[in-house]
């Protein structure tokens, strides 16, 4: 019994001895949180923050001292209850907020709230240009100097600076690569001033009235007209510009360019978007004028299907030129709502 009780005794000694739970400020609950994601090595997106913030965090962290398990335990389950119980975030700001809509609202409603957005936002100037997307950001790693550019990719997250740096001619990139050796010595205010530079720049571009560029919607025009009139445009572009002309010749998507620019495991799929009726007539059109395209059609789907199609194509006989173009126009429309959708890649025109 002595034995029992003197166990009774040390546990409840024990339970006294427990620290109970601190109480801590938001600020300092949030400090918490960061910290335990960093001993875990996982980014809580800090980066993200205005530098206001991230100085305002580091400060509220070296306060914070020893941190109890019973102090640490309610944090967590704090926040862990917070995290079930939101259902939906909404966007930080107008910058974001525009972002999210750009592509549901008309150019007009785009550009206005951009600049109110540029004009209210409290973010620091990299956040900002961070929002904006990369058609923007482009021109500015061509104008200005290649410190500048290496400076503005090192700002602007891993990722995007990465999809901007591959878009870049090849000289233009190895050059603004080689000019981060150089941006070790610049001060947090050069940076600063920098990014309000390239703010100011970007805000100074004369708004476009249209989301795709020149090359691009004039190669979705052509794309949609019949063979002869597109040789004929691209023969009179050539004339007035080469350049023009050769970079149209680039964004066009034709039935004919198919077997190059389709992976082969996208061919079901593809088809299956189009009806029946029209694949047939495409592929009897085709057996004159694209038989590439049209054995690279057939070979990438099931076998039994293809001999289908193949026989009930040849028992078509002739069909008229503007049938055929538009039967073979359907597939390739098919496939490029199918890339804007996001359900396929087409394989570029440089591989």
């Amino acid at each position: 019994m002595s034995l029992h009780r003197d166990w009774d005794i040390a546990t409840e000694e024990s339970m006294r001895l427990v620290t109970p739970p601190a109480r801590l400020s938001a600020k300092q609950k949030a400090a918490v949180i960061v910290r335990l994601l960093l001993t875990q090595n996982v980014s809580p997106g800090i980066e993200r923050l205005s530098p206001h913030l991230q100085a305002e965090l580091a400060r509220t962290m070296a306060t914070l001292g020893p941190i109890s398990r019973a102090t640490l335990a309610q944090v967590v389950q704090e926040f862990t209850t917070q995290l079930d119980a939101m259902a939906l975030t909404a966007p930080n700001g107008l910058s974001a907020a525009l972002a999210l809509l750009e592509p549901h609202i008309s150019p007009q409603t785009r550009d206005g709230l951009r600049a109110e957005a540029e004009a209210s936002d409290l973010a620091d100037p990299w956040t900002r240009l961070g929002a904006l997307e990369s058609e923007r950001l482009r021109p500015l790693l061509m104008s200005e100097s290649a410190e500048v550019g290496a400076i503005m990719l090192s700002k602007l997250g891993v990722a995007k600076a990465a999809g901007l740096l591959a878009e870049l001619p090849a000289d233009r990139a190895e050059m603004i690569a080689h000019a981060m050796a150089l941006t070790a010595t610049v001060t947090p205010a050069m940076v600063d001033r920098i990014g309000d530079h390239l703010l100011g720049q970007v805000r100074a571009a004369p708004p476009s009235s249209f989301r795709a560029s020149p090359v691009d919607r004039v190669g979705a025009i052509l794309n949609a007209v019949s063979a002869g009139l597109r040789d004929t445009l691209l023969g009179g572009l050539e004339t007035r510009d080469a350049q023009f002309a050769n970079d149209v010749r680039r964004a066009i998507f034709t039935f004919q360019h198919i077997p190059k620019r389709v992976e082969p495991a996208d061919v079901p799929k593809i088809l299956r978007r189009v009806d029946a009726a029209i694949v047939t007539r495409a592929i009897a059109a085709g057996m004159e004028s694209a038989k590439i395209t049209v054995e690279f059609l057939l070979e990438n789907m099931s076998k039994r299907l293809a001999e289908q199609i193949r026989g009930e194509a040849e028992n078509m006989g002739k069909i008229r030129p503007d049938e055929g173009e538009a039967a073979m126009g359907a597939i390739v429309t098919a496939i490029r709502n199918m890339e804007e959708e996001g359900e396929l890649r087409l394989i570029p025109v440089e591989d």
